[in-house]
């Protein structure tokens, strides 16, 4: 889900975190690295009362600990925060799959 507002420069999304052991290291990694790929300042906490943090960072990522069947909650700002978010929700939804290259 997307959503972006006339008055906010944001563009925000939510999706349910399934993987197994929620956000440990290898989950983590995944999504900094492609959060990198991007030129939009992202951010993500896992419940709408946590602080949000830098999806860039992989140890800030993994200190938050979401458990599995939390809500992950995405922002960003930036030229391409919409394909930024849309493409943070689409690993997290795929429960982080690995890389077919």
């Amino acid at each position: 889900m997307l959503e972006t507002s006339a008055n906010e420069p944001f563009v925000t999304g939510k999706v349910r975190l399934l993987h197994a052991a929620g956000m440990h290291a290898r989950p983590a990694v995944k999504l900094t690295k492609l959060a990198k790929r991007f030129q939009a300042q992202i951010s993500i906490r896992a419940s709408e009362t946590a602080d949000w943090i830098n999806a860039k960072s992989v140890a800030k990522v993994m200190a938050m600990r979401a458990p599995r069947d939390s809500t992950i909650e995405i922002k960003a700002h930036g030229e391409d925060a919409e394909a930024a978010v849309a493409a943070l929700i689409s690993l997290v939804a795929a429960d982080f799959p690995e890389a077919s290259a």
